[in-house]
C-alpha cells in the first residue's frame, strides 16, 4: 500500500497535480477489489496456492488500511476547495462533522471508529449469547442485519461511507464466538447483495465523461494497472513467492478496488480533491475492475500453460526395459497398485506425465519413467505388444479411453485393468475393451455402507454378507446396463437403459430384503463377469 501510494503520487505530481491531491489519488488506487479477486480465486481453485494466499493477505490489509486513510486524509484539505466541499456534502446528505476540518475531524473519526470496534467487541457477544438462548434463528439474523445497518447509518452521519460501516461491522462480528452461525445465516444474502454491488458499479459510469476523455481514461487505467503489477511482482519476488505465483499475485491485484468509490466521495466532501479529478479517477477505478477478468484470462490461458510446459522436460525418458506388467499413472491410485504388485515380486514398468513426481519417486528408489502414455509410439516402446497386463491408473477419462482402445487393437490377448470415475465412464471403457474397470471410489463406498449398517444396529456378520453381495450384484448390473448403453445417447437420454436400470434396482432390493430375512436371494448365485 505504501509503495503503490508513493509511486502513483510521484507520477501524479509529474503530471502536474498538487502534492496533496496526488497522495490522495495514490491512496485511492493502492487498494484492490476484494469482491472480484476473492470470488475469482475461489472459482478457479487458486485460493490455496501461494499466490492466492498472498493475494488474500494483501486484500485484507488493504481493506483495513482504508480506516487510517479516512482518518488522516482530512489533514490534506485545501482551503480553496472548502466551499465546494461544503456544498457537495450538503447535497450528499446530513453530516455531523461537516463544519470540521483538519485535526479535530481526524481525531473525532478515529474516536468513532475505535468506539465501534471496542464497543462491538465487548457488547456483541453478550447480546448474541442472550439471543442464542432464546433459540430463535430469525431474531439472530435480524439483529445481525440491524447491527450492520446501524453502523452503516452511523458512518453516514459522520460523513463516511456506509460501505466502511459494513466493513467495520464485519470486523466486529468476526471476533464473536458466533461467527460461524452468523456466516450461515448471512450466506443466502451474499450472492444477491454482491450482484447488487456490481450493478451499482456499472451504474456509476459516466459515459459522457468517459467518451469525452476516453484516451486519457484508458491510458491512466492501463498505466495504473501496469505500475501496480510491477510493484506487486517486485514484492512477490522479494518475499520469495514462486515465479508462477508471483505472476498470479501481480495480475490478481493490479486493479483498483471498491473502496476507491468510498475514498473518492470522501475526498471531494472534505476539500481534499477537486470533483472533476475525482470523477476521472472514478472511471479509472471502474474500468480497471472491468479489465480484471482479462488479467485472469491471461494467467489461465497464456502464463500458466507456458510455465507448466517449461517445467516439463523437453524429451521423454528412454524406456530401457520391458516387463509383463505396464502401469500408466503413478498418482495416489497407481502408487498402491505398483507397491502391492512389487511386493509380490511382479516386475512393472511405470509411466507418469508429472516430471516432479517422477523425479521424487526416483529419489525413493522407485523406478518411474516420464512420458505421455497417450502417444502410441511410447506404449509400443514400453513393450505393449508383448505385455501380459496393462493397468491404466490416470485421472483423465479421455486419455484412459484412448489408451484402452489402442491397447486392445494392438494386443488382443492383453488383460486390461482401467480406472474409472463413475458408471458412465465404466460403460465407455467396457465398450473399449477393458477387462476390469475399477471405479475409484466404489470400494470405499461399499465399506462405508457396511459400517453405516452396523452403526444403524445391524449385526456385523450380516452387514458384511450384504455388502459382499451388493459388491458382486453391482458388477452384474453394470454388465447388463453396459450392453444397452449407447455412447451417442448417454446415460440420461436412453429409454432402454432407464427401463433396465429400474428393473435391476427392483431386483437388487428384493434380493437384499431376502438376505436380511436370512434367506437366499432369489435368482442368485450367478457368476458375475462384468467389470465393476
Amino acid at each position: 500500500v505504501l509503495v503503490t501510494t508513493a509511486a502513483i503520487a510521484a507520477v501524479g505530481m509529474a503530471l502536474g497535480l498538487h502534492w496533496g491531491v496526488a497522495v490522495a489519488a495514490g491512496c485511492v488506487l493502492s487498494s484492490s477489489s476484494t469482491a472480484i479477486v476473492l470470488q475469482t480465486l475461489d472459482e478457479k481453485h487458486l485460493m490455496h496456492t501461494p499466490g492466492g494466499q498472498g493475494s488474500f493477505g494483501v486484500l485484507l490489509f488493504q481493506d483495513i488500511a482504508v480506516i487510517p486513510m479516512l482518518a488522516l486524509l482530512p489533514l490534506l484539505a485545501q482551503p480553496e476547495l472548502i466551499d465546494h466541499a461544503t456544498a457537495y456534502s450538503a447535497q450528499q446528505g446530513s453530516n455531523l462533522f461537516a463544519d470540521l476540518h483538519g485535526w479535530p475531524k481526524t481525531l473525532l473519526i478515529f474516536a468513532v471508529i475505535a468506539s465501534i470496534i471496542i464497543g462491538g467487541h465487548y457488547l456483541a457477544s453478550p447480546v448474541f449469547r442472550y439471543i442464542a438462548q432464546a433459540r430463535l434463528r430469525e431474531i439472530f439474523t435480524l439483529f445481525s442485519l440491524a447491527l450492520v445497518v446501524g453502523i452503516a447509518v452511523l458512518m453516514s452521519l459522520i460523513g463516511l461511507s456506509p460501505a466502511l460501516g459494513t466493513f467495520l461491522a464485519g470486523v466486529v462480528l468476526a471476533n464473536s464466538e458466533y461467527r460461524h452461525e452468523l456466516e450461515s445465516n448471512i450466506e443466502p444474502f451474499k450472492g444477491l447483495l454482491l450482484g447488487i454491488f456490481f450493478i451499482t458499479v456499472g451504474a456509476a459510469i459516466d459515459f459522457s465523461l468517459l467518451f469525452q476523455h476516453f484516451g486519457t481514461v484508458l491510458a491512466l487505467t492501463l498505466g495504473v494497472m501496469l505500475l501496480k503489477a510491477l510493484v506487486l511482482w517486485a514484492l512477490a519476488r522479494l518475499f520469495r513467492l514462486p515465479r508462477l505465483d508471483s505472476l498470479l499475485f501481480a495480475l490478481a491485484l493490479a486493479q483498483a478496488g471498491e473502496f476507491g468509490f468510498v475514498l473518492l466521495s470522501f475526498l471531494v466532501g472534505n476539500a481534499i480533491m477537486p470533483e472533476d479529478t475525482a470523477n476521472l479517477l472514478l472511471l479509472v477505478v471502474t474500468l480497471s475492475m472491468l479489465l480484471t477478468p482479462l488479467c485472469f484470462l491471461l494467467y489461465d490461458r497464456v502464463l500458466a500453460p507456458r510455465a507448466y510446459r517449461a517445467a516439463i522436460p523437453q524429451s521423454e525418458d528412454a524406456i530401457d526395459e520391458r516387463h509383463p506388467v505396464l502401469i500408466i499413472g503413478h498418482g495416489r491410485f497407481g502408487q498402491i497398485i505398483n507397491s502391492l504388485l512389487s511386493a509380490c515380486d511382479h516386475k512393472t514398468t511405470v509411466i507418469d506425465y508429472d516430471p516432479a513426481k517422477v523425479a521424487g519417486f526416483r529419489r525413493y528408489g522407485v523406478k518411474t519413467y516420464f512420458g505421455d502414455a497417450s502417444r502410441p509410439e511410447l506404449l509400443m516402446t514400453a513393450g505393449l505388444a508383448d505385455a501380459k497386463l496393462l493397468i491404466v491408473a490416470i485421472d483423465h477419462p479421455e486419455q484412459t479411453l484412448q489408451i484402452v482402445e489402442f491397447a486392445r487393437r494392438t494386443n488382443p490377448a492383453l488383460r486390461i485393468v482401467a480406472r474409472a470415475r463413475d458408471r458412465r465412464e465404466t460403460f465407455n471403457l467396457y465398450h473399449a475393451g477393458a477387462d476390469e474397470i475399477i471405479r475409484e471410489t466404489f470400494d470405499a463406498a461399499i465399506r462405508s455402507s457396511r459400517q453405516a449398517l452396523v452403526l444403524l444396529g445391524m449385526a456385523p456378520d450380516l452387514a458384511e454378507r450384504i455388502s459382499a453381495f451388493y459388491f458382486e450384484r453391482d458388477r452384474q448390473v453394470t454388465q447388463v446396463l453396459a450392453k444397452v448403453y449407447d455412447p451417442a445417447l448417454g446415460a440420461f437420454e436412453n429409454p432402454a437403459m432407464m427401463v433396465a436400470a429400474r428393473a435391476e434396482e427392483a431386483t437388487t432390493r428384493l434380493q437384499v430384503q431376502a438376505l436380511m430375512r436370512g434367506e437366499e436371494p432369489p435368482g442368485w448365485p450367478q457368476q458375475p463377469s462384468a467389470p465393476r
